[in-house]
């Protein structure tokens, strides 16, 4: 699991430009990506608990938050957990299992695939665990 958070330059790489009219933030520079979709959640909903074995996944978080649990599906560590907000740029590399409990304001994010995801192919790569979901 990787997180950087958009619109705070510090991290390096990205871009952020700033004037009296606002924020232009880069999300990607010279990525492969291969499906956007707009995810929006009710308050409490719980989704993920999968992994892909040859997809890269990452989701930005553009309305409230939420707890992003994660573990590599290979071995048997503990998941662990981090709180995230709007901003923040959360990406998941083949093999580690994500699963997502939105908090009680709801949360909108987009998701951004690297590899097969959209169309017939949604759950070509997708493998679906029991739930991650602990204590930390």
């Amino acid at each position: 699991m990787k997180i950087i958070n958009v619109f705070d330059n510090s991290e390096g790489g990205l871009e952020v430009h700033t004037d009296l009219r606002g924020v232009i933030a880069d999300v990607f520079f010279s990525a492969q990506i291969n499906h956007v979709a707009i995810i929006r959640s009710e308050p409490f909903a719980e989704r993920g608990n999968h992994f892909h074995k040859n997809s890269t996944q990452s989701i930005l978080i553009t309305k409230g938050s939420l707890e992003y649990w994660y573990k590599d599906s290979r071995d048997n560590s503990p998941p662990k957990m981090i709180l995230t907000k709007v901003g923040d740029l959360i990406t998941s590399a083949p093999f580690e299992i994500h699963a997502l409990r939105i908090l009680g304001e709801g949360n909108e994010f987009i998701a951004f695939t690297e590899g097969q995801r959209g169309g017939a192919d949604y759950e070509s790569d997708t493998f679906r665990v029991e739930s991650i979901f602990g204590n930390v």
